[in-house]
């Protein structure tokens, strides 16, 4: 898709320094990608602030094994 952006310069060669581009064009997509890969870490951390979660009590390291050596 082709978009028309009026971005500040100094802002572009950030992105394009930090996010080692080969071009703007290149530069802009590593970092929406890298923006919406944040935002779902954050969904993530929203969603088991909501609902913790909550380990079962017989659940051991050695019944892990146990299962693990079962396989």
């Amino acid at each position: 898709m082709k978009v028309t952006a009026l971005i500040p310069d100094e802002l572009i060669e950030k992105v394009k320094a930090k996010s080692g581009g080969k071009n703007i064009t290149e530069s802009l997509i590593i970092a929406l990608k890298e923006y919406l890969n944040e935002q779902k870490v954050d969904d993530l951390i929203n969603m088991v602030k909501e609902e913790p979660i909550v380990w079962n009590k017989n659940y051991t390291a050695e019944g892990i094994r146990k299962i693990n050596r079962n396989r």
